[in-house]
């Protein structure tokens, strides 16, 4: 299905509503997986006309998303790369998480930038960022977009290798599903059990009773505070 490419108009309303001169497109991956960390990116890309094909990193294939990675990374001006781990998915909650994986993504950018494009309707990084969020602002914003893209590529690495790193991780197929639930995943997890990658204070644990003592129960007193603060809408 043909889509509109990515523009800089959000990116240019910032900077003239804000006087924003260094704004970064924030996207995340990660967030409805069962296994392995959320990891958000965080890029720069100035007002530069961006590579060909560039979108939402969902609505491109596999294999032309890891031709375009490398591309990005040395087009943009600058990335940071932030995970939050599962045992701090399970300890936080997701939006705590979330916020955590994009400031140390914000953090590692070698600017700190004026702005901040937040992919999605919810605000979860807040104060003292100065946000915009933008609903599929990895589709419409060349910024976010390129964020998705990199992230994508580089939790599915991650994710493969962690596969690869044992032999009991293989039944899971990590390579393939990166985390997420799937077939081949959903047995796995019947049979063996989680790994100490899995998020254990989702419900995905209550219909497999053979593994339910391995449920944990969230969160710490900061993080349901935050919870209670009207950020809720990210678990699963």
């Amino acid at each position: 299905m043909p889509y509109e490419p990515p523009t800089h108009t959000v990116e240019r309303s910032l900077r003239a509503t804000t006087g924003a001169k260094i704004v970064a497109g924030v996207d995340e991956v990660g967030r409805g997986a069962w296994a392995g960390p959320v990891t958000v990116c965080a890029a720069v890309t100035g007002l530069r006309r961006p590579p060909a094909g560039l979108t939402d990193s969902k609505l491109i294939t596999p294999k032309r998303r890891a031709e375009l990675a490398p591309v990005l990374e040395s087009w943009v001006t600058a990335y940071g790369i932030g995970d939050a781990s599962p045992q701090e998915i399970d300890d936080l909650g997701m939006t705590a998480a979330l916020r955590l994986a994009a400031v140390r993504a914000l953090e590692a950018l070698p600017v700190r930038p004026d702005a901040v494009i937040l992919d999605g309707k919810h605000d979860y990084l807040g104060s003292p960022w100065q946000v915009r969020t933008v609903i599929k602002g990895d589709q419409s914003c060349v910024a976010v977009a390129a964020a998705s893209v990199i992230a994508k590529v580089r939790r599915d690495a991650m994710m493969a290798e962690l596969g690869a790193q044992k032999a009991e991780y293989a039944d899971f197929a990590f390579e393939a599903n990166a985390g997420y639930p799937s077939p081949v995943h959903r047995a796995a997890l019947e049979e063996r059990g989680p790994t100490a990658h899995h998020r254990l204070s989702w419900s995905y644990l209550d219909a497999l009773p053979r593994w339910q003592h391995l449920k944990k129960v969230r969160f710490s007193a900061e993080a349901a505070a935050l919870e209670s603060g009207g950020q809720l809408g990210f678990d699963f």
